[in-house]
């Protein structure tokens, strides 16, 4: 996977600084003489102790950006102007040297002396290693010895042997300073754990599913090269992309090519592969054509506009925006249990707004509390539903490739629904409410799997509760459900058009207690007198308190068309199958709107 490559450029007027630092006589000046390509024999220069700096030319290297080669001295009287060159610089190179034994004491001179020397100057620029002197090679094993130390300090991107006597790869030690300004490993890779990062994991995912064009979660040699011919601006040769598919199988037997496609998990374990073997440039081309910035965030000009909407209406995830957080999920699901434990929550979340997501609903959790896959799908659909410009600004940044406008979409108008005496939507918001301790939370607890509890701690503030209704014939709904505290009641009511996101309204009540039926009766009244036509629903908590076919044996119809209430017990388990009967409810609208001004039942 390659070809030709287009850089995120550093200023076009300036280019790049590459400083040369190193111990007395590892080479540096020899290193940066040599590196211009000459017509001479390769015979080693006089050279000065150090050099004026260089300025490389353009088209040296494939990015043509400009490049100037500083040269440093060692001695300490001119450390001062060492640690300020190094300190501008964008790229740096550390020299050591074959015939000096003691600058390949890797922990003592490189890491102890010269990695920590630029931490301690706040030095963030990359670091590639220059082995020089190669022609006088000593019988050491150098990727053993270089690769703990790649994994343990991140700055230094890559290493590399020359011998300016011979003019052997001097040059290179500069292209692979070039690419380490202009295609940075640390923002894609993990060295340590040899995993590709969260926000680059997500984008790849997005671009994979962008090429995927048949959606059958694998890409065809014609996808593979549709990719390759709009990021490098030619198809792949047939023999390589075979090639390509035989290397990745052979890292990763199953699951990487099924039926001669190659899946997500072998696109995503040959990016891995690549820069692993330092070569970011591919993997930070593929992000660049498609829009991704030197953050790996997707280009603020492709993110949604703002929504066009009345208070009545909603918004909702699409199938096409749910499928991808469905593969997003399964792919941070590293123990693959269906389940997604604190840690892999982080890695999936690690560059979003964390706050967002904290602050969204309880939902259903395995016995260990940890976030499920329906969990997770309802999170979203409650984050869409009150922030969806934000929602789909996250979702594209973690990888979801299809337009913007793709991801979301605008329900029909709620009084369109009632009018049509039907409801489509895929996601039902009910606002729940009713007095104190009458049962309100335990309902709300009991949707998202939570055990009952005795203990009674009052909702002091609204909050939310998501998760998926399943119906026998195979339909899966998203319910909402928005716990309204008995005090905030009033002041909610007080704005006009607060009912206006509601698709139905539950009022619950303690069968035991005649006070609660009565503030039960209240709130429903305050409910009809905004004027909002909502269907509404009855429920009598705590039925296992008292026997419910007594306690409301006097009952008169709340409402012409509103049901009896409906008896239940969280306590006991048997919650009547409410929550099914709140959708049904919620999608005939027009068969529980209240028609009378005063609502009564009594309690014998």
């Amino acid at each position: 996977m390659g070809g030709g490559m287009s850089a995120p450029k550093p200023s076009p007027t300036t280019g790049l600084r590459i400083v040369v630092a190193g111990d007395h006589g590892t080479g540096k000046s020899s290193l940066i003489s040599t590196a211009i390509p000459a017509n001479d024999p390769p015979v080693l220069p006089e050279v000065p102790s150090v050099l004026a700096p260089i300025r490389l030319p353009d088209d040296m290297f494939p990015y043509c950006v400009p490049i100037t080669v500083i040269d440093t001295s060692s001695s300490l009287q001119h450390r001062d102007e060492l640690a300020e060159e190094l300190k501008t610089a964008d790229a740096i190179v550390v020299t050591c040297s074959y015939d000096q034994p003691a600058t390949l004491d890797l922990d003592h001179r490189l890491c102890t002396f010269w990695l920590k020397y630029l931490q301690d100057l706040q030095v963030k620029a990359p670091v590639v290693v220059a082995f020089c002197k190669a022609d006088i090679k000593q019988p050491i094993h150098l990727p053993k010895l270089m690769l703990p130390i790649l994994q343990r300090y991140p700055q230094l991107e890559n290493y590399l042997e020359c011998s300016a006597k011979l003019r052997t790869l001097t040059p290179d030690i500069f292209l692979y300073a070039q690419k380490a300004v202009l295609f940075p490993t640390p923002p894609l890779y993990d060295r340590e754990t040899k995993t590709l990062k969260p926000r680059c994991l997500r984008a790849l995912i997005g671009v994979f599913t962008l090429f995927d064009s048949d959606k059958d979660g694998c890409l065809s040699d014609k996808e593979f090269n549709d990719l390759q011919a709009k990021c490098f601006g030619t198809p792949m040769e047939d023999i390589k992309v075979q090639c390509l598919k035989s290397y990745v199988e052979k890292i990763m037997p199953e699951g990487a090519v099924i039926d001669n496609k190659l899946t997500l998990r072998g696109f995503l374990t040959n990016h891995a592969e690549l820069i692993e073997h330092h070569h970011p440039e591919i993997t930070w081309t593929i992000l660049k054509k498609n829009e991704y910035d030197n953050e790996i965030k997707f280009c603020c000009d492709r993110l949604l506009p703002p929504i066009k909407r009345t208070l009545d209406q909603s918004v909702e995830l699409t199938t096409e925006a749910l499928e991808h957080l469905r593969r997003v999920f399964s792919l941070f699901d590293i123990r693959g249990d269906g389940a997604s434990n604190a840690r892999e929550l982080e890695d999936l979340f690690s560059t979003q707004p964390v706050s967002l997501w904290n602050e969204a609903p309880s939902v259903e959790v395995n016995v260990l509390g940890e976030l499920s896959v329906t969990g997770f799908l309802s999170k979203w659909a409650l984050m869409a539903l009150l922030n969806p410009v934000l929602t789909v600004e996250i979702l594209k940044d973690m990888g979801y490739a299809g337009n913007p406008t793709s991801a979301v979409k605008v329900t029909q108008r709620r009084r369109v629904d009632r009018e049509k005496q039907r409801s489509d939507r895929n996601v039902f918001q009910c606002f729940v409410f009713g007095a104190k301790e009458a049962g309100k939370s335990s309902l709300m607890h009991a949707f998202v799997g939570r055990p009952f509890s005795q203990d009674y701690t009052p909702t002091i503030e609204e909050r939310y509760a998501v998760n998926i209704v399943d119906f026998p014939d195979g339909r899966r709904k998203t319910l909402i459900l928005r716990e309204i505290p008995e005090d905030a009641t009033r002041k909610l009511l007080t704005h006009k058009d607060a009912l206006a996101a509601c698709d139905i309204a539950v009022f619950v009540y303690d069968s035991a207690s005649a006070t609660s039926s009565a503030k039960a009766t209240e709130l429903l009244v305050q409910v009809e007198s905004t004027g909002y036509v909502v269907p509404c629903l009855i429920v009598a908590a705590k039925c296992d308190l008292v026997p419910f076919a007594t306690t409301i044996q006097d009952t008169t119809r709340v409402s012409m068309g509103i049901e009896v209430p409906i008896p239940l017990s969280t306590k006991l388990g048997d919650c009547n199958d409410i929550y099914r009967k709140i959708v049904s409810a919620a999608e005939q609208p027009h068969l529980r709107i209240p028609k009378s001004p005063k609502t009564v039942w009594k309690l014998s």
